[in-house]
């Protein structure tokens, strides 16, 4: 899935339901997380970003220029992105079926 940036609703937020466990436990599959594509990039967010021709839910890390995606699955390997342009947005909300999996992030 590739986001169109180019018009001024790209900057709208937008949800998306997890799916799978890559990034359990903050993340299980079903979680709706709100997507900011004009959040604060800093080490240690999450972020969505396009990643080999769709989309990937991952938390960022940030050394110098670098730039690379982690899961919370310790036995998934590490992403290297391309550049900072690859960074669709970033999350800033969570919810799921009970009201004590709801939880902001900055």
């Amino acid at each position: 899935m590739n986001q169109d940036l180019s018009n001024c609703s790209a900057s709208e937020p937008f949800a998306l339901r997890v799916i799978g466990d890559d990034m359990a436990p903050e993340f299980v599959d079903g979680h709706i997380i709100v997507i900011d594509p004009g959040g604060k990039l800093k080490t240690g967010c999450y972020v969505v970003a396009n990643h080999d021709g769709g989309m990937i839910f991952r938390q960022l890390l940030i050394d110098g220029e670098q730039y690379r995606l982690r899961a919370a699955n310790a036995e998934l390997p590490d992403i290297q992105l391309a550049g900072i342009g690859d960074i669709v947005g970033v999350v800033s909300q969570r919810s799921g079926k009970r009201r004590s999996e709801h939880k902001h992030y900055d």
